[in-house]
C-alpha cells in the first residue's frame, strides 16, 4: 500500500470518529437522561481533533503531504 493512501485512510477514520462522538453528544443532549456525561464525548472529540491536526503537521513535516503553494 502507498504511504499517502494509508495516511488518508487514517485521517478519514479519525474524522469519522470525531463526527460520531459529536453526534453521540448531540443525542445525549436531546435525550437528557444518561449515565455518561456529555462532556466525555465532547472531550474525546477535542482530543481526536488535536491528534488529527498533529498527524497532518507531521505529514507535512516529513514530506508525505505538500501544502498548496502560495498564491503570490
Amino acid at each position: 500500500m502507498n504511504t499517502l493512501f494509508v495516511f488518508k485512510l487514517v485521517l478519514v477514520l479519525l474524522l469519522l470518529f470525531i463526527v460520531f462522538n459529536l453526534a453521540k453528544a448531540l443525542f445525549l443532549l436531546v435525550k437528557g437522561d444518561s449515565e455518561t456525561p456529555m462532556s466525555q464525548f465532547l472531550g474525546r472529540r477535542v482530543i481526536f481533533s488535536v491528534v488529527a491536526v498533529l498527524i497532518i503537521l507531521l505529514a507535512i513535516g516529513t514530506g508525505i503531504l505538500s501544502p498548496n503553494p502560495r498564491p503570490y
